[in-house]
This record gives C-alpha cells, sequence and structure tokens, in this order.
C-alpha cells in the first residue's frame, strides 16, 4: 500500500503550486500615500535647485545694467526679451562679460534688471542698433511664490491622510469613532451553557429567573413582573464571571453583547457617552438581548474622585450608562450584566436599585468545585491511568478556575517536553511547585554551611508543623531554589476551612516561626532566610489582634484593619479609631504574641532535636522529601 503523505508535505506541495505566492517576509506595502510622500520630497528639491540659481534661466549669467548699455552701444545686442524689469538677451557674437560677483565670463546671452528710477531712453537705442524687441507682462505670481504657499498645505494634508489611515487600521475611522465596540454573538453562534461552567450553583441559580424572564417576557409582565435591568457579578480574577455571563446568554438563546469597560474611554471628550447610547440601541433592536460590560470599575469609579477633581470623559460615560439603564421601557427586554473584583470603589449611583438591581459574589472554588473544574478542563486532554483529579483539586487550595486550566496546560507542557504521550501525576505535581512556588533556580552554587542551614531552617517548619495538633499536614519539603525562596515547606489541609479556631492560628504561627528558631538552636545565630517568615507572623498577629478579637489584653473588641486599600477618591491617610495609647498597647500585644509562638517552636524543636537532625540530613542527601517521610521518622522516635 503507498504511503500517505502527511499534512505537512501537503502543505509543501500546495506552496510550490503557487509561484505567485508570496512566503518570506511580508510584502512592502508602497501605497499612494507613500507616492505623495516622494512627490513632496521632488518638490522640495526642486525649490532648492531653482533657488540656487541653476534652475531654467539659471544658465544665463546675470551683468550690471551699466555694461548692458555699454555692448548696446557698441552694437553687440542683437535681441532682448523684457518682462517686468527683467531683461534677458543675446549677443552677436561671444562677449566677455564682467557679471554681477565681479568675475569675467564668456557668454553669449545676459540677464539684467532696468534700475528702479528707470531708463527713458531704453527704447530709442535698442531701435538705433535694430535690436529685436519682445515682452511679456509682469506675471502677478512666480513660480516659487505658487510653491511656497502650496508646500505647506501638501504637508497639512499628507499628516491628515497619515492619521486617517492609522485610524482606519484600527477600525476606528473618524467617522465611526463614536460607535459602539461591542462585539455581537449571535445565539445560533453561542456554544458555552451551563453544563460547560463547573461549580457556581449559586450563581446559576440567581441567573436560571433572568433565563426563563429572557425566554418568555410575556408570561411575567403578564403578572406585573419587572425584569431586572444590572446584575453585577463580584469575584476575584479568573474565578469565571465572563464565562457565567456567556453561559447565561447561551441558555437564554439570545443575541449578546460584550464590552470591556476600558473600551469606552476615548481621547475625544464626549466620545464614551456616544458609544454607551449606540451600544443600547443595538441591544433595544434585537430585544430580548444581553449586555455584558466587563471590568466595570474603569467607567463606573466613583464620581468627583482623585486628587485634583475628577476625570470627565469618565463620569460623562458613567452618566450616560445610569441615563440609559433608567431609560428602558417595560417591552424591552435588554438585561445588563457587569464584572468587577472591586465593587468597594463603584459609584453608589451605580448600585441602587433600578439600576444593579443584584449583585452574584463569584468566590474561589472549593474542593467539590474544583475537582469538576478539572474534569472539564481534562476533557481534550489525554491522562494516564493513575492520575487522580480529585487529589488534585484537594492538593489546590485557594487555586481559581483560570489557575486550575493553566496547571493542566503546564503538565501537558511537562509530558510533551519529556516525549510522552500522556499526562503523569508527576507532570502534574511538578507543574502545581511551578504555579505555587515558581520555577527551578538552576546554576545557583549553594556553598555546604549555606545548605545545612537551609535544609535545617526548613526541618524546622516541617517538624513543627508534624507535631503540633492543629497545624495542617505537610506535603512536600524541599530546599531547592524555586522563584526567590530558597526552600519550602508545603502544607495541604485535608479539607476546606471556612472558620479559623485560635488555636489553629497560633500552631500556624509556630510553624513559620519554626525555621528561626532552628536556626537559633543548631547555629546559635538568625539568617535573612526568615524575612518572609517574620513578615507573615507580623501580617498575621497584627490581624488576630486588631480584627478578630484573639487577645486576653483586648477582650472580644475589634479595632478595625489597617490594610485597606488606598485608591484615588479617598483619603491618603488612613484614618486611626483607636488612641495613641492603645496603638502602642497594640503593638507590645503583637510582640507578645510572635514572641510566644517563636518560644513554642523552639521548645517543640529541643524536644524532638534528634527527629531534627535526620530531618535535615534527609534534606541534604536527596534535597526534596514528602510529608510522609517527615511523619515517619517521627512516628519512629514515638515507638522507641
Amino acid at each position: 500500500m503507498p504511503e500517505q503523505p502527511n499534512k505537512e508535505n501537503k502543505q509543501d506541495e500546495k506552496k510550490k503550486k503557487q509561484p505567485g505566492k508570496w512566503t518570506g517576509r511580508k510584502k512592502p506595502n508602497f501605497g499612494w500615500t507613500s507616492a505623495l510622500i516622494w512627490l513632496l520630497l521632488l518638490a522640495l528639491l526642486y525649490n532648492w535647485y531653482m533657488a540656487s540659481g541653476d534652475g531654467f534661466m539659471g544658465g544665463t549669467p546675470e551683468i550690471e545694467y551699466s555694461e548692458f548699455r555699454k555692448q548696446l552701444n557698441e552694437g553687440n545686442v542683437e535681441r532682448v526679451h523684457v518682462q517686468g524689469d527683467q531683461i534677458q538677451g543675446e549677443f552677436k557674437t561671444t562677449q566677455d562679460l564682467q557679471i554681477t560677483d565681479g568675475d569675467t565670463l564668456q557668454a553669449e546671452s545676459f540677464s539684467t534688471y532696468i534700475p528702479s528710477f528707470g531708463d527713458e531712453n531704453l527704447y530709442e537705442r535698442l531701435e538705433e542698433q535694430n535690436v529685436t524687441i519682445s515682452a511679456q507682462p509682469e506675471s502677478e505670481y512666480s513660480w516659487w511664490y505658487i510653491l511656497l504657499i502650496t508646500l505647506p498645505i501638501l504637508f497639512f494634508i499628507l499628516i491628515g491622510v497619515m492619521f486617517y489611515q492609522r485610524m482606519k487600521s484600527q477600525s476606528q475611522g473618524f467617522f465611526n469613532i463614536g460607535k459602539s465596540k461591542a462585539k455581537l454573538q449571535e445565539p445560533e453562534k453561542q456554544d458555552t451553557k451551563f453544563e460547560d461552567v463547573a461549580g457556581l450553583d449559586n450563581a446559576k441559580k440567581e441567573l436560571q429567573e433572568i433565563i426563563e424572564f429572557l425566554k418568555e417576557p410575556d408570561r411575567f409582565q403578564k403578572i406585573g413582573a419587572k425584569l431586572p435591568k444590572g446584575l453585577l457579578m463580584v469575584g476575584p480574577p479568573g474565578t469565571g464571571k465572563t464565562l457565567m455571563a456567556k453561559a447565561a446568554a447561551g441558555e437564554a438563546d439570545v443575541p449578546f453583547f460584550s464590552i470591556s469597560g476600558s473600551d469606552f474611554m476615548e481621547m475625544f471628550v464626549g466620545v464614551g457617552a456616544k458609544r454607551v447610547r449606540d451600544m443600547f440601541d443595538k441591544a433595544k433592536k434585537v430585544s430580548p438581548s444581553i449586555i455584558f460590560i466587563d471590568e466595570i470599575d474603569s467607567i463606573g469609579r466613583r464620581r468627583g474622585a482623585g486628587l485634583g477633581g475628577g476625570h470627565d470623559e469618565r463620569e460623562q460615560t458613567l452618566n450616560q450608562l445610569l441615563s440609559e439603564l433608567d431609560g428602558f421601557e417595560p417591552t424591552e427586554s435588554v438585561v445588563v450584566m457587569a464584572a468587577t473584583n472591586r465593587p468597594d470603589i463603584l459609584d453608589k449611583a451605580l448600585l441602587r436599585p433600578g439600576r444593579f438591581d443584584r449583585r452574584i459574589t463569584i468566590n474561589l472554588p472549593k474542593q467539590k468545585a474544583r475537582h469538576e473544574i478539572l474534569k472539564i478542563h481534562a476533557r481534550n486532554k489525554k491522562l494516564k491511568d493513575g492520575v487522580d483529579l480529585e487529589k488534585i483539586a484537594r492538593s489546590t487550595p485557594g487555586f481559581s478556575g483560570a489557575d486550575l486550566e493553566n496547571l493542566l496546560n503546564e503538565a501537558s507542557l511537562y509530558a510533551g517536553r519529556n516525549k510522552r504521550n500522556e499526562i503523569a501525576m508527576e507532570d502534574i505535581d511538578k507543574a502545581r511547585d511551578k504555579v505555587l512556588m515558581g520555577l527551578e533556580r538552576d546554576g545557583m552554587e549553594i556553598g555546604e554551611d549555606e545548605k545545612k542551614m537551609l535544609a535545617y531552617h526548613e526541618a524546622g517548619h516541617a517538624l513543627v508543623a508534624a507535631v503540633l495538633p492543629h497545624s495542617d499536614p505537610i506535603h512536600k519539603v524541599t530546599i531547592i531554589p524555586r522563584g526567590k525562596a530558597m526552600g519550602v515547606t508545603q502544607q495541604l489541609p485535608e479539607k476546606e476551612k471556612y472558620i479559623y479556631k485560635r488555636e489553629y492560628l497560633l500552631d500556624r504561627l509556630a510553624v513559620i516561626m519554626g525555621g528561626r528558631a532552628a536556626e537559633d538552636l543548631i547555629f546559635e545565630t538568625s539568617t535573612s532566610g526568615a524575612q518572609d517568615d517574620l513578615k507573615q507572623v507580623a501580617k498575621l498577629s497584627r490581624k488576630m489582634v486588631l480584627d478578630l478579637g484573639m487577645t486576653d489584653r483586648f477582650g472580644h473588641v475589634s479595632f478595625g484593619s489597617e490594610e485597606q486599600e488606598i485608591f484615588l477618591g479617598r483619603d491618603m491617610s488612613q484614618k486611626q479609631e483607636y488612641s495613641d495609647a492603645t496603638a502602642r498597647e497594640i503593638d507590645e500585644e503583637v510582640q507578645k504574641i510572635s514572641k510566644e509562638a517563636f518560644e513554642r517552636a523552639k521548645n517543640t524543636l529541643v524536644e524532638n532535636q534528634d527527629v531534627l537532625d535526620k530531618v535535615a540530613e534527609l534534606l541534604l542527601e536527596k534535597e526534596e522529601i514528602s510529608g510522609k517521610e517527615v511523619d515517619k521518622l517521627l512516628d519512629k522516635k514515638e515507638s522507641d
């Protein structure tokens, strides 16, 4: 049986059959704009050439008028041509002439100018010498004067043409600049449904009512129900807000307009408001329909906010959006969906009832939802037998849907790099380490002393985590440098936590302090490797004091968080809700909690120093160990 050519060979043959097709770099585009540029350059060169005196008549030497009268009196002039004050003529024979710059030149022709006081006897002398005379009226505008006027006009025309073509290439023609940039997706082209969105059951229930309204608006209008005008989806980036809007449009089988909040903004004031009007006009013509505005905080930010006043263009766009939301008629079935991860900075007028009536919070997926998301993203990927998606879901707390998709994609890249046809569990583990901790830093030469300190530092974290009763189980301990970290101790919770006990947080502080405690115990010093640990301890202990009321000194009191984000529109200085004396006591309490965490970690390591040494030795030998190996060493000591 003859061998079938592969796709690449077919494509190569197809290219060979098209001899006239350009297959290399992109052909240069010499349009009429380039021709106009060359024409302008030639005109400038022509102007320079004529101005230099070497133009049409530039070859005729200019002589003094007295020299002309002398040659005329001697009968050497054969003919003259008079135009205004200029005289051009020819000699009967070649003459040695004194030209205007003082040089002597042999010439057969000449040019000169009649003096301003005139020469009344000139015509009579020409008649006496039988000189042939021709005349021409003086031109009102000379060629260089016309060129001087037209060159700036041609220059501005050229600039205008180039500006127009640039806007046209970006689909922003001057006459289309106010048109909406919203992309319309027809119902028959929408293939995203709720079954393609894992988790988010509460969001689906909220949207189901709106979907039924869009499908059968008459049924709801008969009983006096009104369609909610606006729906705001709030959640961290990558949690599926845009995907939910597309799925809602697919379920409702209605036209779907999608646009980003930044697409309304333009350098021309008033363009954003015009685009809002154009978008709503288009949506009303094909109603029932859905308009989705992503990142609405870019135009919906609180008005009049910011240092030095507000932003006129953004505020006009927001005002137009507010008026359009109020302008719906009962028969216009148009729903506006918007997404943001910063609802705290939105204008209050945008969130009042009658505009964005409903708010759907889309949080990071929990373990069960992560499992369902992984199933969806694994549909088109070849997984090896033994890949446990449920285990992966448990080991990825805090991952968004976009993070999980990226995780499987990175795993497939690892498998392809190793020339495997299927994704193995080890590929997913490597991908998770890359996402959580960063790439391995190759080429780092760590000395034996530093490597030993690093091993004891991570062993301290791991041992405290393994001994304390309320800490999360250890997944992996490594001293391989990744990203900014020189080593990492990974802990993975057995199940999702929604409420954190005081005992859990105290154990967590002790685990974080385990690395610094090991340095103090073994080497009687402290290193810069605990910098990030100390920041985490300070942040968590302060939160326990200020927000959670988990101290005996202050009791059940919350002083308000100091971690509010500052943005233009709020005061640059945070308002303190307590006195300076209380602030001093808060600092003392934070120091007390941090010190107790360190002492607790160090005491734990002193009691289990033999296990600490074994874990450090194992890390020096393997560079990376699992949590089971740490538990095994600890269980062996207890059995002994």
